[in-house]
């Protein structure tokens, strides 16, 4: 029986899935990535897992056609939802082993047996055989099925010394990854060595979009992009056509139409409810840790929902090594913040000033300021400036000071006078007279009235 003969209960299995995608002329080579295959230990499985749009399967479609030849056989299956029921699942696999190895997996092909024992059939047959041989499983981000995760496993711990799996996922499989990792059966590349270098995106917009864009243009989309390749392919795009590109590249953020037409239907329509309000509702933040998401968004589950997260591929990049902090992907913040503006407007303030009061809690001023100016709550920013005034001028940081008080409505320091005070000093610390008489006023005219806020003056 050949492959295109084979049938499930429901009809033929479906033969594109057994092929891969076509090559595309535009594709920039990375041999950096596709020469990590060809080392003298092949590990028995390699992961690639990013987001969505980091180019896995444009990497693994380049790799399996520049690989496939008379010493080693390729075979490839695209998954889909349909491929969590097991049966469906076994027959799909033996399917893409037969498409490249006809002479083995009849009797495994022919197996009505449970999916372990199927795979194991398989097994027996490719050890006979002895030939080399390599599997790449597309999309394997769609399987729930544990039966499907267990039958994986096995085929891993017990796979012929000539054949190697490959797997492309968005999220990490539910498979014992730590145990391959530590015996050396895993082969790792994931969203940061996926990214483009600044040599891979000259070669992409210089070369087969052609443009012909400076070297410091390049630079600036690959740093706003973070090597995220749909991003660039995005920004490409709404190049096309343009005859100021270099303001384009300047402005260019998760506000541009394609980059928000792309995440939104490929990862955050995607979501379930309770991560895409987590999302949304954290959005506000520029770092990420359990505790402080909690007190954001009114929940108990901020370090789990991380964790999930990061285990999703979802657009955070963890912070330090025991992933205690994380923070959101540029652009995929700018798409989140867009979005929660758009959808709970009347919220955005309030997150903010629960992540001033967090901030606050754990003594990091900086923030709580930030995030109380965010949230436009000036009262409580004029009130941490003030108790912040002092230390900041005994660290020299009159500029930061100065900045926040700057950022300030003017009316506020008619009752603040050591605000304004501070100021006078934050601006006549640079020779900057600027405004400093009318402030003097304002103190002069609060003392005179006994201001309701205390005045603490700083004695050294």
């Amino acid at each position: 029986m050949t492959t295109a003969d084979a049938r499930l209960a429901g009809g033929p299995l479906l033969e594109t899935k057994l092929h891969a995608p076509r090559r595309r002329g535009e594709v920039v080579r990375r041999p950096r990535l596709t020469n990590r295959w060809t080392a003298a230990h092949q590990p028995v499985l390699t992961l690639v897992a990013a987001p969505a749009g980091f180019g896995k399967t444009t990497l693994l479609t380049e790799w399996f056609a520049e690989a496939d030849g008379p010493s080693r056989s390729m075979a490839w299956l695209a998954l889909d939802s349909g491929d969590n029921d097991p049966a469906v699942f076994g027959a799909y696999l033996v399917a893409a082993v037969r498409s490249v190895a006809p002479q083995i997996g009849a009797t495994a092909e022919a197996s009505s047996q449970p999916l372990r024992a199927v795979t194991a059939t398989l097994i027996n047959e490719l050890h006979a055989w002895g030939g080399d041989i390599v599997l790449v499983l597309d999309d394997y981000h769609v399987i729930d099925s544990a039966e499907v995760h267990e039958a994986i496993t096995f085929l891993v711990d017990h796979a012929p010394p000539r054949f190697c799996l490959v797997v492309a996922s968005r999220a990490d499989p539910r498979l014992p990854l730590a145990r391959w990792r530590a015996r050396g059966d895993l082969l790792e590349i994931r969203a940061a060595d996926l990214r483009f270098t600044n040599d891979e995106a000259t070669s992409y917009f210089n070369g087969p979009m052609g443009f012909r864009l400076a070297a410091e243009d390049i630079g600036a989309l690959e740093a706003r992009t973070e090597g995220w390749i749909a991003a660039l392919q995005l920004a490409a795009l709404s190049m096309q056509g343009r005859d100021d590109v270099a303001a384009f590249i300047e402005n260019f953020t998760g506000d541009d139409r394609f980059v928000v037409d792309y995440l939104a239907e490929e990862v955050l329509e995607r979501q379930p409810a309770d991560v895409r309000s987590f999302l949304l509702h954290t959005a506000v933040l520029s770092r990420l840790n359990g505790s402080l998401c909690d007190t954001v968004t009114g929940g108990t589950r901020g370090k789990a929902m991380l964790d999930r997260l990061d285990r999703s591929n979802l657009f955070v990049v963890a912070l330090d090594d025991s992933r205690h902090w994380y923070r959101y992907h540029h652009l995929f913040a700018d798409v989140l913040r867009a979005r929660l503006a758009d959808e709970q407007p009347e919220l955005v303030a309030e997150l903010h000033v629960r992540a001033s009061a967090w901030y606050e809690g754990e003594g990091d001023t900086v923030e709580a300021v930030h995030h109380a100016m965010a949230g436009r709550r000036f009262d409580r920013a004029a009130r941490l400036i003030e108790l912040a005034a002092p230390q900041l001028r005994r660290s020299r940081q009159e500029g930061t000071l100065r900045r926040w008080l700057e950022a300030l409505p003017h009316d506020l320091f008619a009752d603040r006078p050591v605000l304004a005070l501070a100021l006078v000093g934050a601006r006549m610390s640079t020779g900057d007279t600027t405004g400093v008489e009318p402030l003097l006023q304002l103190v002069e005219a609060a003392l005179e009235r006994s201001a309701p806020s205390p005045i603490v003056f700083d004695v050294e």
